[in-house]
């Protein structure tokens, strides 16, 4: 179970969101790049990068600070917000990263996720954020009126190699994440998942790994650390990978 500690970028500064309301977001006084190094000091290996500057403008608005934090460290980044573009995808696999994910665009053009699993091998992640069994898109402002696995059917053979599955209910609100439908979505992707939203204390790191579901990649953690619901020390004994 990789273990993914998250950065959410707005204004160069670590911030999160509250269900993904730019209006309910908490700053906090570390810069992306200190965060970064702390993880690093842990033994985290894997990191989930949100560039909601670049999910409100379509472009790599922070693409200085993500270049910055993969050459000082070699973490391994995944890394979204308003990837909308070849160019975008490019900048982002130049600069180093693992993965690159695409949410909106690929939910709105299935085309666009098809051809950039193409030129991009093994280097596009698929994000899918549900509310109620739908997707979201735009910044979860607008409800696609898709069934998250009807939608999942149609695209599962594009070549993602990972599929970062939110339930946008559970984001943010530190009340454990939505397990039941990410293992139905795990049980229906051709690729590996990755559980996101509402992680609350380390209990629900250890549920997810006795889910014991071998489709079940990893894990994002995210407000719980800033607000020191778990200790960084304590979630680094839970790293395999």
């Amino acid at each position: 179970m990789k273990i993914f500690p998250a950065i959410d970028i707005k204004d160069r500064k670590c911030v999160r969101l509250i269900k993904g309301d730019f209006k309910n977001k908490i700053e906090y006084d570390m810069s992306p790049i200190d965060q970064a190094g702390k993880y690093k000091d842990h033994g985290f290996k894997n990191l989930h990068i949100v560039d909601l500057d670049g999910a409100l403008t379509g472009e790599t608005v922070n693409i200085d600070i993500i270049e910055e934090i993969v050459s000082k460290f070699n973490l391994k980044i995944e890394i979204g917000g308003g990837v909308r573009n070849f160019d975008s995808i490019q900048k982002y696999t130049d600069a180093g990263v693992e993965k690159v994910i695409l949410g909106s665009a690929a939910i709105k053009n299935k085309n666009f996720l098809k051809e950039a699993c193409d030129k991009f091998p093994n280097q596009i992640a698929l994000g899918l954020d549900a509310k109620d069994g739908y997707l979201s898109v735009s910044g979860w402002k607008e409800n696609s009126n898709l069934k998250t696995l009807e939608f999942l059917k149609d695209v599962n053979n594009y070549g993602a190699t990972r599929l970062i599955y939110t339930d946008i209910n559970r984001d943010g609100m530190k009340m454990s994440p939505n397990f039941d439908e990410t293992e139905n979505v795990a049980n229906n992707s051709n690729c590996p998942v990755i559980i996101s939203g509402g992680v609350s204390s380390i209990d629900d790191i250890k549920k997810a790994k006795e889910l014991g579901n071998k489709n079940i990649e990893g894990i994002i953690v995210g407000k719980a650390i800033y607000d020191a619901d778990i200790k960084l020390d304590e979630l680094a004994k839970e790293i395999d990978a």
